[in-house]
């Protein structure tokens, strides 16, 4: 198959695709078997498969997948799998230099944003509807339905989780705004929320906790920007996109509503907002207590600061007003193929993605690196035995608040850029909250095609 005809649609998309989950600073590690090279031959009966996985949860070094290839070669000797980690940085202009030199690798590990929503959309990925039939029976409509393109199936998931936010409990305590949350459910409401962080905003003026602020709005950049939006859909119970997928709602009246609302948490002091920080600064504000709250918060982000912290960092949904949060999804991750036009390694590329996601052995350990959870239910809770069990059920529990997963909404790249300066125009130069929002809705309205 030849890749280059779509190549120009990759270029305006996929190279400026950005973090896909907060924080996200890690780098790349090449493998030095792999040299950066991909495609591979084959030798003999011998497959060669090369793997491109972006650097997700624990999975940051080729060596992360080396116990999950040894595994599958003592099943299927015949097909040698080799990795090359990419990072959110630059991982999606080697992507686009690979396709359009017909150079794609055989199978990439990342989200529906890319493999469904740019690189199936563009024409270049396998059919895998023969995985979902013999092994998605247990997986969730939700996710399913995302990892499908005009009823055809392009990616097949390993884990998921919710991204949540979190708040130094210490400091809530000392505040006395601990009343403010239902922490057996891990939610709080709309009300509840300004009412915790003014008691926050009071503490702090009268010395009685460290922090320096209640909590940052951040919008100096697309990093983590998922927690922001998700921030403003829940206070007043709204969604990002509209449901056929024909328009972003941040100008509709509930969203606008919430912009005003954190507009004015800002003017009063019970909330700040920063047009140069993003997630990984806000995180960095978190954990070293500048500030009280984190609106960027997932099990892999807790492990990454956990270290820093000096209090306990207490997972949170995002308030809305009936006290019932929609949670964006930190995923699904999994796997798609990249349609080489080579069916015999298509067919061995379908048995590692199989045997990593459905063999229940392989696929836990694959899961437990992510630092998420299964999409197969019947898996049950796969961090039962582990030492960290107690410290992982909060983001247990915030896989039961899912939302819809609206990242593959047409012009998703084009609008994220987009979000961002019209949050530091609300929120530090004061600006007219609806002409904000109508002109964000405008602008990436004309991009959904």
């Amino acid at each position: 198959m030849n890749m280059k005809k779509p190549l120009a649609l990759l270029l305006a998309a996929g190279m400026t695709l950005g973090l896909a989950a907060c924080g996200g600073t890690q780098g790349s590690t090449e493998s030095p078997a792999a040299g950066g090279e991909t495609g591979g031959s084959n030798t003999g009966s011998t497959v060669e498969l090369s793997l491109w996985a972006f650097n997700i949860g624990g999975f940051t070094e080729a060596s992360n997948w080396d116990s999950l290839i040894a595994a599958f070669n003592e099943a299927n000797p015949g097909i040698n799998v080799t990795v090359t980690p990419i990072n959110y940085q630059d991982g999606d202009q080697k992507l686009t230099t690979a396709i359009s030199s017909n150079n794609a690798p055989d199978i990439i590990f990342e989200g529906p944003e890319r493999i469904v929503g740019n690189y199936a959309r563009n024409g270049l990925m396998v059919d895998l509807g023969d995985l979902w039939t013999s092994g998605g029976s247990d997986i969730a409509e939700g996710i399913s339905s995302v990892s499908q393109l005009d009823g055809t199936y392009y990616m097949y998931p390993l884990s998921v989780a919710a991204h949540c936010m979190a708040i130094n409990y210490e400091a809530f305590e000392a505040a006395g705004a601990l009343q403010y949350l239902d922490e057996e459910n891990r939610t709080w409401t709309t009300d509840n929320f300004v009412k915790a962080m003014e008691a926050v905003r009071d503490a702090i003026a009268d010395s009685t906790i460290a922090v320096k602020v209640p909590g940052i709005i951040y919008c100096g950049a697309q990093g983590g920007d998922q927690g922001t939006r998700a921030l403003v859909n829940n206070l007043y119970s709204d969604y990002y996109v509209n449901e056929d997928g024909t328009s972003y709602l941040a100008n509709s009246e509930n969203n606008v509503k919430a912009l005003t609302l954190l507009q004015d948490m800002v003017n009063n002091g019970s909330m700040s907002a920063n047009a140069s920080f993003a997630a990984a600064d806000e995180l960095q504000a978190f954990a070293n207590q500048t500030a009280a709250v984190t609106f960027c918060w997932n099990y892999s982000n807790y492990t990454q600061y956990a270290e820093q912290t000096q209090f306990t960092p207490f997972a949170m949904a995002f308030p809305s007003d009936d006290g019932v949060p929609e949670l964006e999804m930190a995923g699904p991750y999994g796997f798609g193929l990249f349609n080489n036009g080579d069916e015999a390694k298509i067919e061995a590329a379908k048995k590692f993605i199989q045997f990593v996601c459905d063999d229940q052995t392989a696929g836990v350990e694959a899961v437990k690196t992510t630092g998420f959870f299964p999409v197969h239910s019947s898996w049950g809770d796969v961090y039962a035995d582990a030492e960290d069990a107690e410290l992982r059920a909060p983001f247990a529990l915030m896989s039961d608040y899912l939302g819809r997963y609206y990242n593959l909404t047409g012009g998703w790249t084009e609008q994220r850029a987009l979000w961002w300066p019209m949050l530091a125009a609300i929120m530090t130069t004061g600006a007219d909250v609806q002409t904000e929002a109508d002109n964000f809705v405008q602008q990436a309205n004309a991009n959904i095609g």
